[in-house]
């Protein structure tokens, strides 16, 4: 029979046998792609069951492992003779800016102070002697320029409070001058500023008018605080400190306008200066021209010398 003589597609697929060299056709296997229900190296067909799922018989077939190329990716690494390369130009660059800067500082040392400008509320001291005094710090040029010992020297001088000296590029200096302002005279060749520093001038002829404040040695700054506190409380009542003074037991005296006398004590007297402001708007207010001595020394109360035998009601003679 001719069904005999020929064997099934299905059966023929099964067979492991050599391929026929050429395309094969529908149903034969070979190197082309496989036609269906047959092996071939293409894609699989219909008939044969993918790999990972289970077949007709339930069993799961794995993935043949097969060889497989590695892909080595190429190295980012550059090569040692760059890397070296890449070093020598960065030291040779850094070598030539240092280079520069040195160039640049050697020429700018050699530039000289060619402008000198001197600001400032000035009375008593001269621009022009300002920047004659600062020349000799001014030797070594712009940049060597002694501005520490500029404000020292220029400080020391009598009218002078504070100095602040700045270089302004390319060849100036800018010197701002503070001058002392004196609030009291300190014995009878000093001032004293409102720090209680004390500075001797003989140009003292415009502030005879300032009070007169004596004192020891190391003195003068908690002279000047109670200086301050005893006008502030005078000055509503129309009265003016024009001495204070402080002996070695820490007593303090004052005078007042019109040579009024008055004994403070020691310690801290506001407690007493309020009691003097109260006497005065009471008893004294139009009798200042008669009195000749106020005294604060007393627990309560305080004693006051007319220059008349007078007595005032409230007062302890």
């Amino acid at each position: 029979m001719v069904k005999a003589l020929h064997t099934a597609p299905s059966v023929r697929s099964r067979i492991k046998g050599a391929p026929v060299k050429g395309r094969p056709g529908k149903g034969h296997p070979g190197k082309g792609r496989p036609g269906k229900g047959h092996p071939g190296k293409g894609r699989p067909g219909k008939g044969r069951t993918p790999v990972g799922k289970k077949g007709k018989a339930g069993r799961t077939r794995q993935p043949v492992k097969g060889a497989s190329r590695k892909v080595v990716a190429p190295s980012s690494r550059p090569p040692r003779s760059a890397a070296w390369l890449n070093r020598v130009l960065i030291l040779s660059g850094a070598a030539v800016v240092l280079a520069a800067a040195v160039q640049a500082y050697l020429v700018l040392e050699r530039i000289p102070v060619q402008r000198i400008s001197v600001t400032g509320d000035l009375e008593h001291t001269r621009a022009e002697a300002v920047q004659a005094m600062v020349q000799p710090a001014l030797a070594g040029g712009f940049l060597n320029a002694d501005l520490q010992r500029i404000r020292t020297e220029l400080e020391a001088l009598p009218w002078i409070y504070r100095v602040s000296v700045r270089r302004k590029w390319p060849n100036a200096l800018e010197i701002n001058v503070a001058e002392q302002l004196p609030i009291a005279r300190w014995g009878t060749d000093g001032f004293l500023n409102h720090e209680g520093e004390v500075f001797r001038s003989s140009n003292s002829e415009q502030w005879q008018s300032l009070p007169i404040l004596r004192g020891p040695e190391g003195a003068a700054r908690s002279l000047v605080a109670s200086y301050q506190r005893l006008a502030d409380t005078l000055r509503p009542l129309g009265l003016a400190v024009q001495q204070l003074s402080v002996d070695e037991r820490a007593q303090v005296n004052a005078q007042l306008s019109g040579g009024v006398e008055l004994a403070l004590g020691g310690d801290d007297f506001k407690e007493r200066m309020q009691r003097l402001v109260t006497v005065y708007h009471s008893e004294l207010a139009g009798r200042m021209a008669e009195v000749q001595r106020i005294d604060l020394r007393y627990a309560s109360g305080i004693a006051v010398a007319f220059r008349e035998p007078v007595q005032v009601a409230g007062s302890e003679l």
